[in-house]
């Protein structure tokens, strides 16, 4: 073993896993060349998941990253030679309809996305999996990309490990766990070990199991939990004695029983000769706090692998014995079988990306042997570049906010996460039971009397839409159908549209308490924000406006979309509850870097908003406020901010509208919040749920939503959100931005799609959510522009005004004209569609006079 070093470019915290050990591969492609790491055991582990995971992988997801990370692990394992490409069937039971249609949502997210997954029918599945009884089953998926990793997981983070050494760029460590971590000044310095202390610039902590204890040595958490995951073996099995296989069947999917199986090939390999069953526990997962977990030597098997009782699975079992009788036919494995941990997420997604606290310290945790080498590529390229190839909003550690990582959060909401590992289906608009009501409009109690429907993003509790305005229906009702599939409606209020159409007759007041809102304030603070913001901001001519403008990367890609308040000493952020804490973090971190003497202070707790919109909300509002003349156009212009006042209370009111109509949105202390909405509601006006603002009728303006839309996949003259003229100071991206500019035409441009059939083959009218493939009717193939972007919806909501139902979604140059007959796949059903505008293109209101009415 070399001798300890005292410095380094990176020390990896858990390098000895297939996680730590794809990062410090990637890092070594990227050009770093010093790179220390170190482990609590083995290297490769021995007591970590990696070495008892089951290294399977399937390519299908739900979500664009996940299939990016697995589908690039795949084709990793592969080139290394470590990879057996098996195929993977999931079916769906006999009787089982609802499973059998998630199977179908599965194959289109599949073509959306970019994998091979396609439909089968029993007869297709008895062939590649004969131990299955075929009239058990009613369809399934094949997925031709799953397959093993072989010989184990745990090899291969070997092998890689051995790779660097052999490069003489990472020194590797075992046995060494991180007894501290050293931080000066807000940024990291160092790691202590036993063996001595390593100094670095930068240190990346991907510990596993492990990795809340090493985050809490900062004084954060990371809203991972470890849960009991039952793996069950049974043989012997000698289907492919002699074969010197790994694996012989295609892996085998049951979700519907939350469940898999697998076999383990050749007896004479390690592990051969036996069928692996695997089952994810709904109704009662056993979590473990990593300060619980046993050391190696108090372990029977290991800290990561507990004792099993069979009784715990017994039912999931029987279910499984029906659908594969060989498993009742081979013994019982015991001395094999445990209780594997693996974890889960509190927030839909993996833990990545710089600590919130300590600059140079980096996470990467939660993450599964299928997306492993994946996640080594974008944690290495985002400590090299300071960005990666595909979004990573959905993953980065800056979009938690500090309710989100104290203990009963974690603990509440991991718990959920695993109950729905396998089964049930997760739908797009699936509220979290627990952690709830966190946070609350000072005005909440009356939403609560209106009868709200609530749902909770970033901790508010938004009201969608409210039962006390259900009698809109008898007048509204005929232009708001019905969704008579239960997938579509559920989590949807019909009110909400009759909401929606009411406001643009009249008035309604919206919540908007969810706004995260921070202040830059400073000597250089319209330094930094001239440097941070796509639009104008310095000028004594921008002093008392809002400005609408954008973040861009270095490479002139979409990273944030906000409004800027421009005050006389200040700049405030109004941004969305789902981007505002990491475009937060974001600011305070680049003025860091640049030097700029700022300070930056979050103050959405401090402040609270309500929208006024409809034709009749100036009329409204002059009635309570105490200068009704300072609310005509020509004393308020259009996206002006001005002081005024309702109810005693001061207001700052912004003359802008998400919602294509006249208004303004109304800012004010949070202990004013109450006052403001009853003298607004004495006038008689209506509350509207927070769908309208956020889904319907914003689609139906053609207004772009960060995190969905807005991409870093995608710059600002394909989202069609480029002023007319660059403005001359500069600011980050920009020669990326002109670069682009200067193009004779972009790659591909975000479109209006309209449906122009929603009619399913049962005759079934349907409103789809979630994500859909946009398809070439003539081959059925979901299209893909030059940069081999595929083209998939971004947002979906049924529009009430215009009757239909609307979906954003970027297309190749070439596909990109109004009029253009196209598809889209939901369930694995073909719905024709068609382009309605090319870039921003409201349906509603189109050349924008109502917001200047």
């Amino acid at each position: 073993m070399a001798a300890f070093p005292d410095k380094a470019q990176i020390v990896i915290v858990g390098l000895g896993g297939i996680v730590g050990a794809s990062i410090a591969h990637h890092l070594i492609e990227r050009g770093w060349s010093d790179i220390v790491g170190i482990d609590k055991s083995g290297i490769p582990t021995d007591i970590g998941s990696t070495a008892h995971a089951s290294d399977f992988c399937y390519t299908t997801s739900h979500d664009f990253l996940s299939t990016w990370t697995s589908l690039y692990s795949v084709e990793f394992f592969d080139r290394m030679g470590h990879y057996e490409r098996v195929g993977g069937l999931e079916v769906a039971r006999t009787g089982d309809d609802a499973w059998m249609e998630e199977i179908k949502r599965k194959v289109s997210s599949g073509k959306a996305f970019g994998t091979r997954a396609h439909l089968v029918t029993p007869a297709e599945i008895k062939e590649k999996f004969p131990l299955i009884e075929e009239d058990q089953v009613q369809g399934g998926l094949y997925d031709p990309d799953a397959g093993l990793v072989v010989p184990r997981s745990q090899a291969v983070a070997g092998k890689l490990v051995d790779q660097g050494e052999q490069s003489g760029k990472l020194k590797a460590f075992a046995n060494t766990p991180a007894k501290s971590l050293i931080v000066e000044g807000g940024r990291i310095r160092g790691v202590v070990t036993h063996r001595g202390t390593i100094h670095a610039e930068h240190v990346i902590v991907c510990a596993g199991l492990w990795g809340r204890l090493i985050a809490e040595m900062v004084g954060e958490d990371l809203p991972v939990m470890p849960v009991d995951h039952p793996l069950t073996f049974f043989g012997p099995f000698t289907e492919f004695e002699g074969t010197g296989k790994d694996i012989g069947y295609p892996l085998l999917r049951d979700q519907g029983n939350s469940a898999y199986m697998r076999d383990t090939g050749d007896p004479r390999t390690t592990e051969g000769g036996q069928i692996e069953w695997g089952y994810y526990e709904t109704d009662n997962p056993r979590m473990c706090h990593p300060r619980d977990l046993l050391e190696k030597e108090q372990a029977r098997l290991s800290p990561s692998q507990r004792d099993l009782e069979l009784e715990q699975v017994m039912e999931p079992l029987e279910r499984a014995m029906e659908l594969t009788p060989v498993l009742a036919e081979l013994g019982y494995n015991e001395s094999w079988s445990f209780n594997g941990l693996l974890q889960v997420s509190a927030a839909g997604g993996p833990s990545c990306g710089e600590s919130q606290k300590v600059r140079g310290l980096w996470y990467c945790v939660a993450i599964w042997v299928k997306d492993a080498p994946g996640f080594g590529k974008l944690i290495a390229d985002w400590i090299t570049d300071g960005r990666t190839e595909i979004d990573h909003a959905a993953i980065d550690y800056a979009r938690f906010y500090p309710h989100q990582m104290t203990e009963d959060f974690i603990e509440g909401r991991c718990y959920e996460a695993a109950q729905k590992i396998y089964f049930p289906a997760v739908h797009p608009r699936e509220p979290y039971a627990s952690g709830r009501n966190v946070k609350r409009s000072p005005f909440y109690e009356r939403e609560v009397e209106l009868g709200g429907y609530f749902m909770e993003l970033g901790g508010w509790e938004r009201a969608h839409g409210y039962a006390a305005n259900e009698h809109l229906l008898e007048k509204y009702g005929n232009r708001i159908p019905e969704r008579r599939n239960e997938w579509d409606n559920r989590h949807f209020w019909r009110v909400s549209n009759a909401e929606h159409l009411a406001m643009s007759e009249d008035c309604g007041l919206i919540n908007l308490s969810h706004f995260y809102m921070f202040d830059v304030e400073g000597p250089d603070h319209l330094a930094l924000m001239e440097w941070l913001c796509a639009a104008k901001i310095g000028g004594d001519g921008n002093i008392g406006k809002g400005i609408y403008t954008h973040f861009l990367d270095d490479e002139g890609m979409v990273r944030a979309d906000l409004t800027v308040l421009r005050m006389a000493d200040r700049c405030r952020i109004v941004d969305g509850a789902d981007a505002g804490p990491r475009d937060f973090h974001y600011v305070k971190r680049v003025a860091q870097d640049k030097g700029f003497d700022v300070t930056v202070t979050d103050v959405s707790e401090r402040f609270t908003t309500i929208g006024i919109w409809g034709p009749n909300a100036r009329a409204n509002l002059k009635k309570v406020v105490a200068d009704p003349a300072a609310l005509d156009p020509e004393n308020f212009p259009f996206a002006a901010m001005r002081e005024i006042e309702i109810a005693g209370r001061p207001v700052r009111a912004l003359r802008l509208s998400y919602v294509g109509e006249q208004g303004w949105e109304l800012h004010m202390a949070y202990e004013d919040g109450l006052a403001v909405w009853d003298a607004l509601r004495s006038l008689g006006i209506m509350a509207v749920g927070i769908e309208t603002y956020a889904n319907s009728r914003r689609l139906e303006k053609s207004l772009r939503l960060q995190n969905a839309d807005l991409l870093t996949q995608y710059n600002l003259y394909e989202a069609d959100l480029a002023r007319p003229k660059v403005k001359e100071a500069d600011f980050r991206g920009k020669a990326k931005h002109l670069e682009y500019r200067a193009r004779p035409h972009q790659p591909a441009r975000l479109c209006t799609l309209v449906m122009t059939d929603n009619v399913d083959a049962s005759g079934v009218e349907r409103f789809p959510v979630g994500t859909l493939p946009v398809l070439d009717p003539a081959t059925g193939e979901t299209l893909v522009d030059c940069l081999g972007r595929r083209s998939y919806t971004t947002s979906i909501a049924y529009g009430p005004t215009v009757g239909k139902t609307i979906a954003l979604a970027y297309l190749p140059h070439d596909h990109a004209e109004v009029g253009r007959k196209l598809a889209v796949d939901y369930f694995s059903e073909t719905f024709p569609v068609e382009v309605a505008g090319v870039g921003y293109a409201p349906l509603y209101d189109p050349q924008n006079l109502k917001p200047r009415s």
